[in-house]
Formats: structure tokens, C-alpha cells, sequence
């Protein structure tokens, strides 16, 4: 605890910080319960794209025995970008999924097994899914690490800045309040010796 000075001044500057420190807990602790909420509600749909997943991936074992033909899947279908956009939650800037480009490599219908073009579909449907899993997933990271930062901010007030202040005006009161005390009886004294 750093040393503080004993004065009117320091009196009013730590009356001050405490309500200040009273006034932006509140909004911490807000914006703390926002965060949590909203990293809550992520995982949700992060619980909700990863069960399409798994389940596309599952649909896919019964395309299993079509794959044994030799087919460049990679020339199939490519992943050329994920677009997003910007969000704004509680402060933090996040990336919103939007959709993913992805190039289809045109199929000659009487060159190549019928149940490619199903494929395609399968595998594009395969690469949004991931895309937006990746995305919610860097999304939950940026929150949980600006809900981190907001929890230490709020302990500090709680735990440390708001106790502390009001300790420092408790013990200045006390001692403004000894030299008011000896002021008196300085006082006192010194009109005996006067009548004296």
C-alpha cells in the first residue's frame, strides 16, 4: 500500500478515486455478465455446427466404397476464401461468419462417375461448416480473452482499489481528527497559561 499524506487534499482526492471506482464497477460488472452470456451463446452454435459436422462426416462412410475408384478429389472442389464480416460485443471486435468461395471444377457428365456432382455438393457443404466453426471458434477466443481482462479489472476494484481507498479515508479521518483533538486542547492550554 503506498504511503499517503495526511491533508484535507488527500481527503477529498481519495473520496474522489472511491467514486469513481463506485461508478465504473457497476459497468465492469455488466459488461463482465455480457461476455459471459455471450460466449455462452457461441458455444451453443459452436455445440450446433460441430453436431452437422460430425453428422455430414458420418453420411459421407456411406459414399466410402464410391471412393475406392481413383478420383483426384482435390481437383473436385477448392476452398478459395471465407468471408466475413465485423461484430461488436461488449467492446470486442469480432469476425462474423458470411459465406465461403469455393471453386467447383466443372464435371464432363459423360467422362466421370455420375455421383461426383453429390460430391461436390457434400464437400462444399463439408468447408462451409468447417469455415464457420473455425470463425466461432476465433470468436470465442477474442471474447474469453476481453471477459479475462474484464474479470482481473473487476477483481482490482472489488478486491484491491475500493478497499484500499476506503482504508486510506479511514485513517486520514482518524488523523485530521487526533489534530483537531490536540488543536483543542493545544488550545485549551495555552488560554490557562494566558490567564495565568
Amino acid at each position: 500500500m503506498a504511503k499517503i499524506k495526511h491533508t484535507k487534499n488527500e481527503l477529498k482526492a481519495q473520496n474522489e478515486a472511491l467514486s469513481r471506482y463506485d461508478r465504473f464497477l457497476p459497468m465492469l460488472q455488466l459488461k463482465k455478465q455480457q461476455l459471459q452470456a455471450e460466449i455462452q451463446a457461441v458455444d451453443t452454435l459452436l455445440d450446433e455446427r460441430q453436431a452437422a459436422f460430425d453428422s455430414a462426416m458420418e453420411g459421407l462412410k456411406t459414399w466410402s466404397a464410391l471412393f475406392a475408384e481413383p478420383v483426384p478429389l482435390g481437383s473436385l472442389i477448392s476452398l478459395q476464401g471465407v468471408e466475413t464480416d465485423t461484430g461488436n460485443i461488449a467492446g470486442v471486435v469480432i469476425p462474423v461468419f458470411k459465406n465461403v468461395v469455393i471453386e467447383r471444377a466443372p464435371l464432363d457428365l459423360f467422362a466421370t462417375p455420375t455421383w461426383l456432382d453429390d460430391a461436390q455438393d457434400a464437400l462444399s457443404a463439408l468447408m462451409e461448416l468447417r469455415a464457420e466453426i473455425e470463425v466461432l471458434e476465433e470468436q470465442r477466443r477474442l471474447i474469453t480473452e476481453e471477459l479475462r481482462t474484464t474479470s482481473q479489472r473487476v477483481n482490482l476494484f472489488e478486491k484491491v482499489k475500493i478497499p484500499e481507498c476506503r482504508e486510506n479515508i479511514r485513517m486520514i479521518k482518524i488523523y485530521l481528527g487526533d489534530e483537531r483533538t490536540a488543536a483543542v486542547a493545544r488550545g485549551k492550554l495555552a488560554k490557562k497559561r494566558t490567564e495565568k
